[in-house]
């Protein structure tokens, strides 16, 4: 299958602004990328798409695309959350559409796509496995958008488990691990960002108003997250949640960034070293995800890669 543009556009259009690059990707428009995940080492970053139910890869200055997963290859579905730890890239996948639902989850080496692992969750009731979070040593933790349920990776049993079930982190995105690995952090549809310690299983922090999140990462004792959940487009963009020095009350939140136009929906976002990075339009409120078609094809635009300096944006004394 091709999924790239012509050499042409493989060169990249870089726009600097004060800590910001963008740079067109080479691939082709109706990708619908969903999940990134940023492989610093090799200079490389990797999207999945919602439509197409592959992986792709390209330099982070949008050279040299690849397909790094063939379509459906080793069962992917249409992809969701992704991210990387050591060797090993994890990526989420869930049928389209959402009615009797298969969730998948690959763990597949970074640099040859050899595949490590996978495992899959079928239920009776709808189960929607969306972003993940993983440690240092290898401990998986996944949103369920679906339900109000967490769930793990039992690498004894191998399998994905229900981890904790409560009604106050009911729809849950986006979720990030903290620097220790001992605070899980949850961006619920409801009740906002909730702070779950590992230890005992409890929520540390009370319902609050930061809403709306999709793809979130801990950084430096905050949270950094795409908000693109606000009927008014003018209150989405990239924002920063500072945390107490114990990390379990998100004391502020504020944007850091606007959208280029606030129509745009990007949804998850990668850090590495002090750069974040995400897609700033995703074109998903063009994809029609019970048909797995494109809306309007007319529409459709190249995709931007967005690079920040996350350092001076968090902490704005550096």
């Amino acid at each position: 299958m091709r999924y790239f543009v012509t050499i042409l556009l493989l060169l990249s259009i870089t726009i600097h602004g004060q800590d910001r690059t963008l740079t067109q990707l080479p691939f082709e428009k109706d990708l619908i990328p969903e999940g990134i995940a940023v492989d610093i080492k090799n200079q490389k970053v990797f999207f999945n798409s919602l439509r197409k139910n592959t992986i792709l890869r390209c330099n982070l200055d949008g050279s040299e695309p690849e397909e790094f997963l063939e379509p459906n290859g080793y069962d992917y579905l249409s992809g969701f959350g992704m991210t990387i730890q050591g060797d090993t890239l994890y990526a989420l996948g869930n049928s389209l559409p959402k009615k009797n639902n298969t969730s998948i989850l690959l763990l597949l080496h970074r640099e040859t796509g050899a595949l490590f692992d996978s495992y899959k969750v079928n239920d009776t009731t709808t189960i929607y496995l969306n972003d993940l979070a993983v440690g240092e040593y290898g401990e998986v933790y996944i949103t369920d958008s679906e339900s109000d349920a967490i769930y793990s990776l039992n690498h004894n049993t191998k399998q994905l488990e229900v981890f904790f079930q409560h009604p106050e982190i009911q729809y849950s995105n986006g979720i990030a691990l903290s620097d220790k690995g001992n605070l899980l952090y949850l961006a619920s549809y409801a009740h906002g960002i909730r702070i779950l310690n590992l230890a005992t299983k409890e929520l540390v922090n009370g319902a609050n108003q930061y809403k709306g999140i999709d793809g979130m990462k801990y950084y430096n004792n905050h949270l950094v997250a795409i908000v693109n959940g606000n009927r008014d487009g003018s209150k989405n963009g990239v924002y920063r949640y500072r945390l107490s020095d114990d990390g379990q009350t998100v004391e502020t939140g504020e944007k850091i960034m606007d959208l280029e136009d606030p129509s745009d929906i990007p949804t998850t976002l990668d850090i590495d070293k002090d750069a974040l990075y995400f897609v700033a339009d995703t074109q998903l409120d063009n994809f029609d995800q019970e048909t797995n078609e494109i809306v309007d094809w007319s529409l459709l635009k190249p995709y931007d890669l967005v690079r920040l300096n996350v350092k001076t944006m968090v902490d704005p004394k550096h």
